[in-house]
């Protein structure tokens, strides 16, 4: 078990993970659908197949290029911790799981859980082809949100996919800080990034282009539903480590590259939704 974790860096589902009770939580907070404890388990059980098997996919797919990025050698299937056979199975396993826990959610769920696997699967080819990966890379976390809402409510509406455009941009800005590490490997390798195509400089600029985006996302839901005192400390706080993570990283330093994409980002996405589900509380439960 304790590879498997490696394998798909368990600890990164801390991005998405908070969206997704943000979506769950919106649901049953602004609609008639009933709080049901086994629903939630079952939504973050998705989220934890969906991402298991799209980072082993990942993994698996890249096997061979990272065994020659130094950066990567290390992985677990180039190192030999886990093998490509394993790796797969344990894809396989998981999408499997993931199709079984959408089905005791709703049809809709059900129905719209092939898509999501292609998405999150599909990512892992797209840095062979086009530089616009990163943006792949967050539509698939964007479907956190969105995903969960559904799952309460069985359709679709504005403020989760307003949270899932917040992910998508977020997710693709902060995605183009990280591939400034392999921008020389890539370049070498004929991999497509931001930053193989655009240098180090321009791409921190789409970066930044696209965290204002989301920052607009993230408060576009104020024009739409009525929020407390905490989401708003929440969500300055939530724009804050936006705006701290390119102070961080500089086109002549990248050193603290990871400080930026993993520490700045899993704080940001657990505070604001923590934020977010102490504000439901409060107003729904005044009198507590």
């Amino acid at each position: 078990m304790k590879k498997y974790f490696s394998l798909v860096l368990f600890a990164h589902s801390i991005f998405a993970m908070p969206f997704a009770l943000i979506g769950f939580f919106l649901g049953v907070s602004r609609t008639d659908a009933p709080f049901s404890w086994i629903k939630l388990l079952l939504v973050v059980l998705c989220m934890v197949f969906a991402r298991n098997a799209a980072m082993a996919f990942n993994r698996y797919l890249d096997r061979d290029i990272d065994a020659k990025n130094p950066r990567t050698a290390d992985r677990d299937i180039p190192a030999g911790r886990v093998s490509a056979r394993e790796a797969f199975l344990f894809v396989v396993l998981n999408c499997m799981l993931f199709m079984a826990a959408t089905w005791f959610i709703n049809p809709l769920c059900f129905y719209l859980a092939p898509v999501a696997l292609f998405v999150v699967l599909f990512y892992s080819y797209t840095k062979r082809f086009t530089a616009l990966c990163h943006l792949v890379l967050g539509l698939g976390l964007a479907l956190a949100p969105i995903g969960a809402y559904i799952a309460v409510t069985g359709k679709f509406d504005l403020v989760p996919l307003l949270y899932s455009f917040t992910v998508l941009f977020w997710t693709g800005g902060f995605d183009i800080i990280y591939a400034l590490q392999d921008e020389d490997f890539d370049k070498q390798a004929k991999l497509h990034s931001i930053p193989s195509l655009l240098g180090r400089r321009r791409a921190l600029q789409v970066s930044v282009a696209l965290h204002v985006l989301s920052a607009c996302c993230v408060i576009a839901p104020l024009f739409f539903s009525t929020f407390g005192p905490v989401y708003y400390i929440g969500l300055i706080f939530f724009c804050a480590m936006l705006v701290y993570q390119h102070l961080l990283v500089k086109p002549d330093d990248i050193s603290k590259v990871n400080r930026a994409f993993a520490t700045t980002n899993g704080i940001a996405s657990v505070i604001f939704a923590v934020c977010f589900l102490i504000d439901t509380f409060i107003r729904t439960y005044p009198n507590i």
